[in-house]
């Protein structure tokens, strides 16, 4: 419960219980002036007590709705407590009961169309609420769906760049192959050369060997 509903509650007990013991004392006597004086105090510490009930009405409407609809039955209590001790005060400042009972009939009946005024409004502000509610739980489901859509946008703008990232490594291995291929291409024809460069070597040796033979043979069998 609010704390100063708390407050504003337990001034509006202590004042009701001294107005109503105010109301007897001033029943009981039979002298003008003190009587008067007494009922001036006792209207003074109503329209205190007015005060209070109002300044607790606001306190109770900014709460929310559960402990509200709570706090403003225990209201509507003590608005019929003051409204008792208007009546009594009435009662002691006229002398002319009749009267009394036809003001007490009047506002009984306005009484009646200030509540019936009473529980429209906060129906309506029931309703305002629920409105404002939704409208909240409107605005959280949006922005929850905007923030799944950039999500979403993020993952794809992602994807793509991964997409694009291994699209350029497929091209250089592409090209690596190539240079493969290539390098093997130069190699085997480097291979090929250096086989038959072998074979003329091999020949040209074999060659020489065989003039060398030749000349060494023409020298020792013919001198």
């Amino acid at each position: 419960m609010s704390d100063a509903f708390e407050g504003y509650e337990r001034q509006y007990c202590e004042l009701s219980a001294n107005l109503s013991r105010k109301c007897n004392s001033a029943a009981a006597l039979h002298d003008g002036e003190q009587k008067r004086a007494h009922i001036s105090e006792i209207k003074a510490g109503i329209d205190d007590a007015d005060v209070l009930i109002r300044k607790m009405d606001l306190e109770a409407r900014s709460l929310q709705p559960n402990l509200k609809a709570m706090l403003l039955a225990k209201l509507r209590e003590y608005k019929s407590d003051l409204n008792k001790l208007k009546k009594e005060v009435k009662k002691l400042t006229s002398g002319n009961p009749s009267q009394v009972a036809d003001e007490e009939l009047l506002e009984a009946g306005m009484s009646g169309s200030h509540v019936a005024s009473a529980n429209q409004r906060d129906r309506l502000m029931m309703s305002t609420e629920r409105l404002n509610q939704s409208s909240d739980r409107i605005k959280e489901s949006r922005r929850a769906a905007l923030e799944t859509e950039e999500l979403g946008i993020s993952i794809l703008e992602d994807l793509h760049q991964q997409r694009q990232t291994l699209l350029h490594a497929n091209t250089k291995l592409h090209g690596v192959d190539d240079a493969i291929d290539k390098s093997k291409k130069i190699l085997t024809s480097m291979s090929r050369r250096i086989s038959r460069n072998k074979w003329i070597i091999g020949s040209i040796i074999a060659a020489l060997v065989l003039a060398i033979l030749l000349i060494l043979y023409f020298k020792l069998f013919h001198h």
